[in-house]
């Protein structure tokens, strides 16, 4: 069982950043990730890092913008965001598998979610 605890949400201008931070008790997951939500969208996958090793994965559209980290010291987990834009408005959500092997761009290959964090970017 693995409890996560978001914090960082807000209201940004475009151009902007925000962090997102994750608390995970008792541990990291094998995989740590970001997914979001718009209104009237599905869940989109947002980034992902694998505990071992530390790969990352992003969506295109966040490439370049968007850095995933995490401190091992403190079992957070990181959303560095910049260059916001209006389109990156969303609830965002960490979520975490204890799978070795997962499709990580798939949301129910995450069975813990956190309560999520509305972004706002405005124009």
């Amino acid at each position: 069982q693995v409890q996560l605890v978001e914090s960082g949400g807000g209201l940004v201008q475009a151009g902007g950043s925000l962090r997102l931070s994750c608390a995970a008790s008792p541990t990291f997951g094998s995989y740590m990730g970001w997914f979001r939500q718009a209104p009237g969208k599905e869940r989109e996958f947002v980034s992902a890092i694998r505990s071992i090793g530390g790969t990352t994965y992003y969506t295109d559209s966040v490439k370049g913008r968007f850095t995933i980290s995490r401190d091992n010291d403190k079992n957070t987990l990181y959303l560095q965001m910049n260059s916001l834009k209006p389109e990156d408005t969303a609830v965002y959500y960490c979520v975490a598998s204890s799978g070795i092997y997962i499709d990580f761009k798939r949301p129910h290959q995450y069975p813990y979610w956190d309560q999520g964090t509305q972004v706002t970017v405005s124009s």
